[in-house]
């Protein structure tokens, strides 16, 4: 397919290179300045930040109302298209995305939702050259799918920062943690979250919490604190 690519942040670095390599021509595009960008192609996908989304689609959609543009925002509605282009179609991979770490695209799940059965039948078709995980969800289910990815993913990497910081003050390197990162992510391949959960919290070992919270301070603190009841009250809920 003719793939332009709008954006050229991380997550569409990683997608430009798996459509690539699945033989699609892709033209990559400035989202700033759409420079260049073509008038015709099989699919033009915008993937910019939330903000700056529908500024984007409004000025890269003006004379190409008959084109099909999908966007890769995991929040952002597929309505956003309406009053700009006859096909719209949402292109969502669910993964975490750094320009220095290219992902392997056949293990990413994608996403689809479109206006009409053309455009999925497009989506289906470059979704599925690049991963064997393919769904369709409407706007209102991915945008909780979105949610629960922020906690499995951004708020777990932001917990190792903070345990970077602990380690760091007393000169214990973080690759020490690895192999604890490692064993908690394969377990639950095998169990529920709240089967594979450990730790003084699940049993509410007060003595071992109040010591832990006071070795704290700030927002680093007032996390401990919250995520300690979070995964006391939840273990005793699933009891």
């Amino acid at each position: 397919m003719r793939v332009v690519l709008i954006g050229r942040g991380r997550l569409a670095t990683n997608l430009q290179t798996a459509l690539q390599q699945a033989g699609h021509a892709v033209t990559s595009i400035n989202s700033r300045t759409l420079e260049g960008l073509p008038q015709v192609a099989d699919v033009f996908i915008i993937s910019v930040s939330d903000k700056a989304l529908r500024d984007v689609v409004v000025h890269a959609t003006a004379g190409r109302e008959d084109q099909l543009f999908m966007h890769t925002a995991g929040s952002m509605p597929l309505s956003i298209f309406d009053g700009t282009t006859r096909y719209g179609g949402v292109f969502y991979p669910m993964q975490t995305f750094s320009k220095e770490r290219i992902v392997d695209f056949s293990e990413v799940p994608v996403f689809l939702e479109t206006t009409d059965a053309a455009s999925l039948s497009v989506a289906r078709q470059l979704a599925e050259s690049i991963t064997r995980q393919v769904y369709e969800l409407s706007s209102e289910s991915r945008r909780y799918l979105h949610l629960s990815a922020v906690f499995a993913c951004n708020f777990v990497n932001h917990c190792y920062a903070l345990s970077a910081e602990v380690l760091a003050r007393q000169g214990i390197p973080f690759d020490v943690m690895l192999p604890l990162i490692d064993e908690t992510a394969r377990k639950v391949h095998e169990l529920h979250p709240v089967a594979a959960q450990t730790g003084p919290a699940v049993r509410f070992d007060e003595n071992v919490i109040r010591m832990q919270s006071a070795m704290l301070s700030g927002t680093a603190k007032k996390v401990y604190d919250l995520l300690s009841l979070s995964i006391h009250e939840t273990a005793e809920k699933h009891d």
